[in-house]
């Protein structure tokens, strides 16, 4: 098993927590957003609270270990790995939770050129372990603004792990989908769910629109996020999003691998 050590060591030299490469002046242009209610940088959630551009700081300097100095506004973020371990394992607790259950699960991405993998495995080990992966929705056509404006994507699953596919865009060989932040694929997943009579997932297991689309709609969700998506973080503080991994959501694939073994063994999932 990946020791605590060795994975921090990992977490560091991967640059998934540390100095990471998401800047302070993404984060807290992100943070102003998020405070204007910008559905961009809300994606998906309805705070409860009006949360302030301070108040952003502070949360996210809590929960990941950014600096809470307002007036430090360039350089790099920095991610405490502590925090990101002391994350995982809770993330590992809840994982663990479903498979004893046998509960049916929904794994999304908008991120699955560096995260497809990961949610892969996790997928792979909940369904050894009696969990149905459900897939509604399959195919289905989603219309979703981007910065070219208003585009159609189709809903798609690759190894269990919900996706969107710009048709006509990808080739053989590539790597699937497309990069997306909207709430749009997982509000459709679960309302095609719900049409057909279930089952529904009793957890969520996604980034950015999939967790805090679920979230906000009610599902149990757990999830990574960045130093620049503050709503996740506000979605867990205000009890609508269950676990939240701060870390760098945007390295090479593989060094998300040593995460993946760590929460399958902290979960007692390892095939």
């Amino acid at each position: 098993m990946l020791t605590i050590a060795a994975l921090r060591a990992h977490l560091l030299a991967a640059r998934l927590a540390g100095t990471v490469a998401t800047s302070r002046e993404e984060s807290l242009r992100s943070y102003r957003l998020f405070a204007a209610r910008d559905p961009r940088v809300l994606i998906g959630l309805d705070p409860e609270g009006a949360w302030s551009q301070r108040e952003l700081i502070e949360l996210m300097a809590d929960r990941c270990g950014v600096s809470a100095d307002s007036r430090r506004t360039s350089g790099q973020d920095v991610i405490d790995p502590q925090r990101t371990v002391a994350a995982l394992d809770a993330f590992a607790e809840r994982l663990a939770d479903v498979a004893q259950r046998a509960a049916p699960v929904l794994l999304g991405t908008g991120h699955p050129h560096r995260l497809l993998g990961f949610y892969a495995a996790l997928a792979d080990a909940l369904s050894a372990a009696g969990c149905a992966v459900l897939t509604p929705a399959q195919g289905r056509c989603i219309d979703i603004t981007t910065r070219f404006g208003l585009r159609t994507h189709n809903l798609d699953y690759v190894r269990g792990v919900a996706l969107v596919r710009v048709p006509g865009v990808e080739r053989p060989g590539c790597e699937p989908g497309a990069h997306t932040h909207s709430p749009l694929p997982v509000r459709t997943a679960l309302a095609a769910a719900a049409e057909a009579g279930g089952p529904l997932p009793e957890l969520v297991i996604g980034d950015h629109g999939w967790v805090c689309g679920a979230g906000q709609l009610g599902f149990e969700a757990i999830g990574p996020a960045d130093t620049n998506d503050p709503a996740p973080f506000v979605g867990q503080a205000e009890g609508s999003v269950s676990v939240v991994v701060p870390l760098d959501d945007g390295v090479r694939s593989d060094y998300y691998l040593p995460l993946t073994r760590y929460v399958l063994n902290r979960a007692c999932l390892s095939q």
